[in-house]
Formats: C-alpha cells, sequence, structure tokens
C-alpha cells in the first residue's frame, strides 16, 4: 500500500474531510475487488450526498485527490488511470516457464458450437476494467465505444465477424451499455441499424443499462440534459430535462447486469462440455511442461 508523500503543505480541514471520505468509498470497492478512477470516485460522492453534481465540484474533488496522494494521504495505487496504461512486452526465464505460462493461459473457443455469440458494447473507456472483468470471466469480448462507433469499426464488426457467425446459424448479441442522455439513448438504435446492414442479417442488440427503470432503482445523481446535442428535443419530451452517466452505478451492479444477460443466452449443456475439452488440452501442457527435459531429449534422439 503506497503512501508515499512527496510535498509538505497545510491543507484545510475541509479538504481533509474529503479525503478522510474518499478513503472510506475507496476502501467499501477494494473489498469488492475494484479499482475507481476518479470519475467513478466523484459520483461516489455525489451519490452519498457529499458534494453537489457539478463540474466545479468534480475539478475541486480532483484536486483535493491529487493533493491527498502527494501527501501521502491517499494510496497511489487506489485511483486508476485507464486511458494512460504503459503495454509491456512479455517474456519467460526459460522454455519450460512459457509452457507453464502457455498451460495456464491457454484457452479454446468456449463458444464455438453455441447458438447465440454475445459481445459486450460500452459507450466510456473509464468503465473498461470493471466491464472486462465481468465480461471475460464468461469468454465474452468486450467493445470499448467511445462515443459513437467509427464507420470502420462497426464495418469491420458486422462483416468481418457477425456475418460470419450469420452465415453459420449463429445470432451475435451485442449487450450495450451507455449514460442515459439524447446521445447514448440514440447509440443504442445506431448500433443496430448499422451492425445488421453490414452483417447483412439480423443482430440482436440489447440495451441493459443505464435504463429508466434503473435510474427508478438505484436513484444515481442527474445532470441536465444537454440541450445542445441534436437528438436532445425528442430525448426531452419522453425522458424530461435530466440525464444520467452509466459511471453512476456501482461496479458490482454493472457487473451483475452484464453476467446475467451474458448467461441468459448460454447453453450450460454444451459449454461444460466444451469445459471438460479445454481441461484436457491444459492438462496435457502441464505434463509437457512437468517433463520439459525428458521430452527435449526425446524430441532430440527421433
Amino acid at each position: 500500500m503506497p503512501m508515499i508523500q512527496y510535498i509538505h503543505k497545510r491543507i484545510s480541514a475541509d479538504k481533509l474531510r474529503l479525503i478522510e471520505q474518499a478513503n472510506d468509498i475507496i476502501d467499501i470497492f477494494k473489498a469488492q475487488g475494484y479499482q475507481l478512477t476518479l470519475r467513478q470516485l466523484y459520483y461516489q460522492f455525489v451519490s452519498r450526498d457529499l458534494i453537489p453534481n457539478n463540474q466545479k465540484s468534480y475539478n475541486r474533488l480532483g484536486n483535493v485527490i491529487s493533493d491527498g496522494r502527494m501527501l501521502g494521504l491517499i494510496d497511489w495505487e487506489d485511483i486508476s488511470d485507464r486511458l494512460r496504461e504503459i503495454r509491456s512486452v512479455g517474456d519467460w526465464e526459460s522454455p519450460a516457464s512459457a509452457m507453464r505460462s502457455m498451460a495456464h493461459w491457454f484457452r479454446i473457443d468456449l463458444w464455438e458450437g453455441q447458438e447465440y455469440r454475445p459481445e459486450v458494447w460500452v459507450e466510456k473507456d473509464a468503465l473498461a476494467e470493471v466491464v472486462e472483468r465481468a465480461a471475460h470471466a464468461l469468454r465474452v469480448s468486450v467493445m470499448v465505444c467511445r462515443g459513437y462507433m467509427s464507420q470502420s469499426a462497426m464495418w469491420e464488426a458486422g462483416h468481418d465477424r457477425y456475418k460470419e457467425w450469420v452465415d453459420q446459424g449463429v445470432t451475435p448479441v451485442v449487450i450495450h451499455l451507455g449514460d442515459h442522455d439524447p446521445s447514448g439513448i440514440d447509440m443504442t438504435r445506431d448500433i443496430k441499424d448499422r451492425l445488421e446492414m453490414f452483417a447483412d442479417g439480423e443482430v440482436e442488440v440489447r440495451r441493459i443499462a443505464l435504463n429508466m427503470d434503473q435510474v427508478e432503482q438505484y436513484n444515481p445523481p442527474p445532470n441536465p440534459a444537454k440541450i445542445t446535442d441534436s437528438r436532445a428535443e425528442g430525448y426531452i419530451a419522453i425522458h424530461g430535462d435530466e440525464s444520467w452517466e452509466l459511471d453512476a452505478l456501482e461496479p458490482r451492479v454493472l457487473s451483475k447486469l452484464i453476467q446475467d444477460e451474458i448467461l441468459s443466452v448460454r447453453d450450460e449443456r454444451k459449454w461444460k462440455r466444451k469445459v471438460r475439452e479445454e481441461n484436457e488440452h491444459k492438462a496435457n501442457l502441464e505434463l509437457l511442461s512437468d517433463n520439459y527435459e525428458a521430452v527435449l531429449k526425446y524430441a532430440q534422439k527421433v
């Protein structure tokens, strides 16, 4: 837990209180295995009525959190910046260690032979870690859209992946998560329209969040609807003049929504058969890694 102090300065009592509250919230989510972004931490403050929901409050909280880390009052590993992460190159100590690693990471396509093939698409990059953790546990891929999808990315999904699945008699299922605001709602429609065109067949697009029933159930903090958005008039006519961000839902809620939807399309009998097949392959790889030297000597003699 690296609480490392790099600066020395006095801060006010109200800023110290914000730091204490931040650490309390962080501890709650760490106990669940989640690392928060600043944006997610901000919404936890807002949902607890600790600060108002506006840009000024967000900026102030960011400054206080930065000071708290520099002063050694907040663990440096407790806040994540998921837009700026280093991508390293892997290496191994020996061929045997590479084989042991392969035995651990070896995967087959467990969705092969299923009637449905899901992917999870999320509007916001800041939620990628939460969404990937839930989806990858069930061997489902994740697409981080960063707003409206580009034509290139949409064509590659529809033509290169989904069209092949449709031709094989498999129904692609896009599980979509986005903000409840004029553009966030429209993105679900846009995804379905363009994917079906490029896939040349039906693609199920299921919007599982953020929906009005979840707004009513979890009561996330509202924002004013973005009246400058070209879709605002239609949105306001249906939903009123408030909008809500997906980030405001707790990670455990998002995780459950995603996994429940994935499991609703999975044939368990076929899944278990593929799991047994994968485990057999992994066992063989482990056997090879454990006996690497003997296998190498035998191969050199042949």
